[in-house]
Parts: structure tokens; sequence; C-alpha cells
């Protein structure tokens, strides 16, 4: 797991000694729905979105992204790809759109001073998420994109969880978002709870991603 230090600068990150054992990994709820039903989140409607902050989800707002903030997501998806238009592309374009989403939801509903990593006093505190919100919150802008034709290359997965308790705190549960890559079935990790609100997200191979390579944490997506 990853702990901010102090607010307002690059994440300084604190984490326990890597032990040489497996972690355990948790397929989640069985597809995106399923998950956005055990956190009783409303699932993504039209540009509408219920997202999650407090830790847990134990609070939801609707959001609503405009026709113009869908224009911008189109904007920054289209500048993101090359000529050649590949998944790699997708990708990074995805990192991208999800980080200006980040920006404009934390400046509509409190959440634009979220703290990188895991704050153990923030539960509760509904300008600050916790790895359930931003796993959950991040399924909800993926499927967004999805439903108004932006992603070509991928579908959005099933969030899902590794952890390995022998590793201390740096081996609590911890979830991602999913994207699976047409044709190859690959599944990517979006994860944005290691950086502050409206940073790009890391995007890294699933079966890389938090555990397997704890001291050197993905870096996020340019």
């Amino acid at each position: 797991m990853v702990r901010h230090v102090r607010r307002g600068a690059a994440p300084v990150l604190m984490l326990a000694p890597a032990l040489a054992v497996a972690g355990c990994t948790h397929a989640g709820f069985g597809s995106a729905e399923n998950h956005f039903a055990t956190f009783s989140v409303p699932e993504p409607r039209g540009t509408s979105v219920h997202v999650c902050h407090s830790y847990g989800c134990q609070k939801k707002t609707k959001v609503r992204f405009s026709d113009a903030d869908m224009a911008k997501l189109t904007a920054i998806m289209a500048e993101r790809r090359s000529k050649l238009d590949t998944a790699d592309e997708e990708r990074r374009g995805v990192a991208y759109a999800i980080g200006w989403m980040e920006m404009v939801v934390g400046a509509r509903i409190g959440t634009k001073d979220d703290r990188p990593g895991m704050d153990f006093a923030a539960s509760g505190d509904p300008t600050q998420q916790d790895c359930v919100d931003e796993a959950t919150n991040t399924t909800s802008y993926l499927t967004l994109l999805a439903s108004v034709g932006l992603l070509k290359h991928h579908t959005v997965g099933t969030p899902f969880a590794k952890e390995n308790y022998l590793r201390g705190v740096a081996g609590w549960t911890h979830w991602t978002a999913v994207l699976v890559e047409n044709g190859t079935n690959k599944r990517w990790a979006v994860d944005s709870w290691i950086y502050a609100n409206g940073e790009n997200p890391a995007v890294v191979e699933a079966e890389n991603w938090y555990i397997a390579d704890l001291g050197s944490l993905p870096a996020a997506m340019r």
C-alpha cells in the first residue's frame, strides 16, 4: 500500500519491505455491473455517473458531463491517438481523459484536494477517496467513454483487487479499474489511487500491477 506524506506535492511513498511470497488476487464480483451493485452505486446512464467518495463508496454524488465536457473528452482522446490509431495510443488517451474527468468532478463535488494514496484518518471525509472509490469511479468513467464510442480498441473490464498481508501495510487489499484489449484479451489496470486528484492514472498490465512490483510503483501514463 502507499501512504501520502503531505498535501500539495508529489507523493512521498512509504513502502514496507518486500517479501518473496505470492499475493492473492481477487477477480472481483464477476462483472462491472456486479461491482456497482455490491457497493450500491448506480450504473452510469447517458453522460451521468455517480461518483464515490468518503472511502468505500460511503457517499455517492451524481455528476452529469455536459455537451461541452463531452466535446472536450472527444478532443482529448483524438489528440492522443497516433495516425495508426493503436491500442497503446488509446490507453494514453484514456489516461488523459480520466485525469481531466477527475479534475472536473473534483471541482464540482469537493474532491479536488483528494490526497494520493491511503490516509488512515480520512474515512468518512467527503473530500477524500480510497482505492474502492477510485476503482469504482474510474470504471464509471471508462463505461461512459465506451458508451459514446470513444473506446475502439478496448472494452471495460471487471475491477479486481490484490492483497498480501505478509507485506504489512504495503500488502493491504487494493482495487483497480480494468480495460480489456480487444483481440488479445490482455487486461490493463487503470489506477489513479496512487496519485492526487486530476493526475493521470497509471495504466499497466494487470499481472504486473501492485504486488508484483511493490518497490517501483508504476508512473502516471504520459
